[in-house]
């Protein structure tokens, strides 16, 4: 085989692997641009290496990945960046790649707005070795030759990430998509509608909001009771000439899957421009993520354009 030849067919065994590569990236950094960033990264090690020594390509392109991503969550600027209650993640359509494998609870779970949140509170090592685990089903001895660590240190990470992520979710189990759907269209009535009693009354009694603000605010905007919460998006659902200015229309209200959960998409020219995700528990609303900083939806409103749309909730805001 000549060079090019070679080149080639070594280029096809990265991008054989870029989809699984990326969701792994993903899960570790809670950004479709820093996974991508990541990859492309590892694509030029890749490149750079004798690629006659590596004997196992998914093997030695994991163990980059990860480590990069592992470099990118120990920076100074990624602390400053994900500070705690400046950060939430960037949400995905379900049907991008990006959310990777979805085979088993561990793994739809892993990509949750909610458990990517949480990871927040692991280091990076306990993350990447939790991830590894949970998600890409990776033995400890896998894992500690992809960290380079010990069997036990990996045991040991797991085990203490498993108790934090316990310790802190919420313990709903997997929702029935219907009965899903019924309650955030019954959410998004009773708030367009200004009906903050109803609003009260489909939330769970230590129920949680936060924004980002449209990436207008420096840190999160958060509510925590169900009071404060259908005051909050009782009025900020409720259309009115001077939100419409400020959207720069009247954007129609669909409802889609967003890692996996419920969630309401503001659209205007087809570009997303709000995500409404929640998180339901028993039958009743827990959380509700509100997402708007256009940096975040770029990768959503790109998935969201190649598929076609279901009728809207409600055709104009």
């Amino acid at each position: 085989m000549d060079g090019s030849a070679a080149d080639r067919s070594d280029t096809g065994r990265f991008e054989a692997s870029r989809d699984r590569l990326a969701s792994l990236a993903y899960r570790l950094l809670g950004s479709a641009a820093d996974a991508e960033d990541a990859v492309q990264d590892a694509f030029l090690h890749w490149q750079a290496a004798d690629r006659r020594r590596i004997e196992v390509p998914e093997a030695w392109l994991t163990k980059v990945v990860t480590n990069l991503c592992l470099d990118r969550l120990r920076s100074a600027q990624a602390r400053r960046e994900r500070a705690v209650g400046a950060w939430l993640p960037e949400p995905l359509l379900d049907g991008d790649p990006m959310l990777g494998p979805a085979a088993t609870f561990e793994q739809r779970e892993s990509v949750s707005l909610a458990v990517l949140t949480l990871m927040e509170r692991l280091s990076p090592l306990e993350r990447a070795v939790y991830l590894l685990r949970e998600a890409f089903s990776y033995s400890h001895a896998e894992i500690a030759e992809i960290l380079d660590i010990t069997e036990s240190a990996s045991q040991q990470h797991l085990h203490r990430a498993r108790h934090r992520v316990a310790g802190a979710r919420r313990r709903g189990g997997e929702v029935d998509p219907a009965s899903a759907r019924r309650l955030v269209e019954e959410f998004l009535a009773a708030a367009s509608s200004g009906r903050t009693e109803r609003l009260v009354e489909l939330l769970t009694d230590d129920a949680t909001a936060i924004s980002d603000g449209a990436g207008l605010a420096e840190t999160l905007l958060q509510y925590d009771t169900p009071q404060r919460i259908a005051a909050v998006v009782g009025a900020g659902l409720k259309p009115t000439p001077a939100k419409r200015r400020f959207a720069g229309g009247a954007p129609a209200i669909h409802y889609a899957l967003v890692n996996g959960a419920p969630a309401l998409l503001f659209v205007l020219d087809r570009r997303v421009i709000g995500v409404v995700a929640f998180e339901i528990t028993k039958g009743e609303i827990a959380t509700v993520r509100g997402i708007a900083a256009p940096a975040r939806l770029a990768r959503l409103t790109e998935t969201w354009r190649r598929q076609e749309p279901d009728t809207p909730l409600i055709t104009q805001w």
